[in-house]
């Protein structure tokens, strides 16, 4: 499932009378029968309806060769059953840490919904056709970034970034089609874990886990 990016006229209007932050929705009852997949799309357009800005964020959670924990801020770009998507340079600190170590963890928080999700699995990379169709698919002055930055490299002056866009926009600004650079593409998280948190009253928070084994998803209950 392809996540669109573009915000109809609707989510937009209440995306700007909440400020970004979305309108609270009744307190769901999360059937005990539930598969991971559909709830997580249940969810999602729950938070795309409530006029959360970007609902696609989430956090990604990497560790370095030496152990060291690092989370940033990414979106979701593709949701399916194999797993969530996201894109960056291949070159980032986020993508070294995936090559040296494939366990990674998201969260995504909607406060306003008194919701979050907890994914933990491992990575892999998306096709290189996967990479290019989305490269493709974004506007121009991203792609002609992608191009300019070093990304998670030292600048070496204040005006490098500047200097190279103006650098690649000349190079790519009149052509029809900007190439897809090799060093920039997608990463595909396979879970192994996902738990959806509900608040309630008194703290006493809905916990609903589903773990796989053995290729198939067995779902429990924590204690708030």
């Amino acid at each position: 499932m392809l996540f669109p990016t573009v915000m109809t006229l609707f989510e937009k209007l209440r995306c700007l009378f909440t400020f970004g932050q979305g309108v609270a929705l009744p307190l769901p009852t999360i059937p005990e029968n539930s598969q991971p997949d559909a709830l997580f799309k249940l969810w999602f357009e729950d938070a795309s309806k409530s006029g959360i800005l970007l609902p696609e964020a989430m956090s990604v959670s990497s560790c370095d060769s030496q152990g060291q924990p690092s989370s940033r801020m990414v979106l979701l770009k593709d949701f399916d059953e194999k797993g969530f998507v996201f894109y960056t340079n291949y070159g980032s600190r986020k993508s070294h840490d995936l090559s040296n170590n494939n366990k990674v963890a998201l969260l995504f928080h909607w406060g306003v919904l008194q919701r979050q999700i907890r994914i933990e699995g491992i990575v892999e990379k998306v096709t290189e056709q996967e990479s290019a169709d989305y490269f493709h698919s974004r506007d121009k002055g991203s792609q002609i970034g992608a191009w300019a930055s070093k990304q998670s490299q030292k600048l070496t002056h204040d005006s490098e970034l500047t200097e190279r866009m103006s650098h690649f926009q000349s190079e790519y600004g009149n052509k029809e089609e900007v190439p897809h650079p090799k060093f920039w593409g997608g990463w595909r998280v396979k879970p192994h874990y996902i738990e959806f948190w509900q608040g309630r009253a008194n703290r006493l928070h809905d916990r609903v886990c589903f773990e796989k084994q053995d290729g198939q998803w067995h779902n429990f209950k924590l204690h708030p």
